[in-house]
């Protein structure tokens, strides 16, 4: 489990790509001496597991299955990309962000980016399905960041990415068009599955 608070981010070194399982050797910007193999890392959102890494913790190897690709943004990733990284989260640790699980729902894009003061105000699109899990003042993890949403347009709605966002994660990096990790709330989620089971007993 996750917060969607990002604590670091990381930089793709290299991409190996295989007939059946990919791998990513990812580089922290930070460095993490905590990091161990088989722990759990969130990258872009991605809930991962460490497979390898280095004696100096410069560098750490996940691989990524044909599901992960098929279902993130993960398996277009190129070297050199900055991607968003989050431990999992610890008994007893802050629960800054909502509850994240690291498993996406969906690949979106950005559809619009405008500047509000220092602010930006990031509109994504959500598929059909999806849209009732997006309420206003709701919770949303985009790129493994978690988010509150501002206005919700049927399959569209908005996030405010304050300077601190910007200069702590990728989003910084952002523009129109890019493809977006999306996990809707957990919370929401199961609201809805329970509301489907009542209604059918």
């Amino acid at each position: 489990m996750f917060t969607g608070i990002v604590t670091d981010t990381g930089l793709v070194n290299r991409v190996v790509r295989e007939s059946s399982t990919h791998s990513l050797i990812i580089a922290p910007c930070q460095g993490h001496s905590g990091l161990s193999i088989g722990a759990s890392i969130a990258c872009d959102g991605v809930c991962l597991t460490i497979v390898e890494k280095s004696a100096d913790n410069n560098w750490f190897r996940v691989n990524l299955s044909p599901e992960t690709c098929a279902c993130t943004t993960l398996g277009a990733w190129q070297e050199g990309q900055r991607i968003n990284l989050e431990r999992s989260l610890r008994v007893g640790d802050e629960l800054g962000g909502h509850i994240v699980s690291g498993h996406v729902d969906d690949v979106t894009e950005v559809i619009a980016m405008d500047s509000v003061g220092e602010n930006c105000i990031l509109a994504c699109r959500m598929k059909t399905s999806l849209a009732p899990y997006i309420a206003v003042k709701g919770s949303v993890c985009l790129n493994g960041v978690s988010l509150t949403v501002n206005q919700v347009n049927q399959t569209d709605f908005t996030v405010n990415l304050i300077p601190h966002t910007r200069a702590v994660t990728n989003w910084g990096e952002a523009k129109r068009g890019d493809k977006v990790n999306v996990e809707v709330d957990l919370l929401a989620r199961y609201m809805a599955r329970f509301r489907e089971v009542e209604t059918v007993a």
